[in-house]
């Protein structure tokens, strides 16, 4: 596969932007090789300068549902920019998706929108913590809330520690607040209520995607909202990635358990970027400028970002039958590469929550952080250097989700699973 074009970007842009990307991962560090350059996307494919084109289960690291180039998303959009790209004002597609989201989530009374998701969580802590009047935040190993500062921690020794900085440029000021616990482990939540009597929320990926696919078992997330309950802290569900993929109704629809704030993003901007974070009525009431709990942003609701969400997650709302079949389609996906890796020796665990699906090189069961660090990443590597010879684009690294569109299709799937024994048989 020729990739020479690709190489050539990829100096030039390291020339003028820091590493050559503007969002770490996408430089392939943890795979090897050259980030490829994409021109374009059509359904279920993507296609680089070079010509080459690949089956794609990024989808844009998932709000692509529908997959690239939607026709009703496309328009939609196309119709937004006729009329202005950004007023400042408010406009009636803002309380169109703030409907949408409303009706779909019971435990959204009000929703605001923002510009990521990292702004979302962001301002749903602040939010926690004007509300409680408490200072102190739980999260966890392994669960990515964008990179604002309380939230880029570290574990220190147990297994709850009060966070230490894990980036340059975060004073340890600022996330001393941060009290880190073991995913899926009930015991190291506990500590950290006995370590502080100063909780405002907790904060969790009810289906982690940034640790590759981890779900939080029900019961434990039963045992936060009892913690939260019995502390006066706040449940925050983190579903920025999870949110409109795994089920249309949110994480509370399948697990049981009903948080206080729930955070948005990917699907509810149909490619654009949004964010969004929403709950309870008395608790949004003490938000700006309704109360006193400030947050703002210039482009929040922009027009063009909300008719993008408002296409797709109407049209989602309106063929919710499509869960159980991206489901289908996303455990034929994995179970075929488990198949695959078997009949050569090669050990793998799989996992898969409506569109989204993951897999590990790995004989044990992922359940936290530690266990998806004790999986096979350089295989990892090179079954990701591999698979995108042969036409396959996956995320380019171990800790990451994979994504099924509407517009993946049943050959694309055999083909991938093709492949994939193909290069199995190789690497054993």
């Amino acid at each position: 596969m020729n990739t020479q074009a690709s190489i050539k970007a990829f100096d030039e842009a390291q020339t003028y932007i820091p590493g050559g990307v503007n969002s770490p991962v996408r430089a392939f560090k943890s795979v090897g090789g050259t980030p490829l350059f994409i021109t374009e996307g059509k359904g279920g494919t993507m296609t680089d300068i070079d010509g080459n084109s690949y089956v794609d289960y990024v989808q844009s690291w998932g709000p692509l549902i529908f997959g690239h180039r939607d026709e009703s998303i496309e328009n939609a959009v196309i119709e937004a920019v006729r009329h202005g790209l950004s007023f400042g004002a408010p406009t009636q597609a803002e309380t169109e998706l703030a409907h949408e989201v409303v009706s779909i989530f019971d435990s959204i009374d009000k929703v605001r929108f923002v510009s990521s998701g990292t702004e979302a969580v962001m301002s749903a802590i602040r939010l926690a913590r004007g509300f409680t009047a408490k200072d102190d935040i739980v999260k966890f190993e392994g669960c990515y809330h964008g990179h604002s500062d309380s939230l880029l921690v570290q574990a220190g020794s147990g297994l709850a520690t009060f966070g230490n900085p894990s980036s340059p440029g975060v004073p340890a000021d600022f996330t001393k607040h941060t009290l880190l616990a073991k995913y899926n482990d009930l015991s190291s939540v506990e500590k950290c209520f006995k370590d502080s009597d100063n909780i405002a929320c907790i904060i969790i990926e009810p289906i982690a995607g940034n640790m590759g696919l981890v779900p939080a078992d029900k019961e434990f997330l039963h045992g936060l909202r009892k913690l939260c309950d019995e502390h006066g802290a706040l449940l925050i569900f983190d579903e920025v990635m999870s949110g409109f993929r795994a089920t249309l109704h949110g994480a509370e629809s399948i697990t049981g358990v009903t948080p206080d704030l729930v955070t948005l993003g990917k699907v509810i901007g149909g490619g654009m970027p949004v964010g969004a974070f929403g709950g309870r009525k008395e608790v949004m009431a003490m938000l700006s400028p309704e109360g006193p709990v400030y947050q703002a942003g210039t482009l929040s609701g922009n027009p063009i970002a909300m008719a993008a969400g408002l296409a797709a997650v109407s049209k989602l709302k309106k063929n919710a039958r499509l869960y159980p079949i991206l489901q289908e389609r996303a455990e034929r996906l994995v179970n075929g590469l488990k198949a695959a890796a078997q009949k050569n020796g090669i050990a793998m665990v799989t996992d898969v929550r409506g569109s989204m699906f993951g897999f590990f090189f790995s004989e044990s069961p992922v359940k936290n952080f530690d266990d998806a660090a004790q999986a096979d990443h350089a295989l990892f590597a090179k079954f990701h250097a591999a698979m995108l010879n042969e036409g396959f684009y996956f995320a380019c690294s171990g800790y990451e989700t994979g994504f099924i569109s509407t517009a993946t299709t049943d050959a694309m799937v055999d083909d991938t699973i093709k492949a994939a024994e193909k290069i199995f048989a190789e690497v054993k």
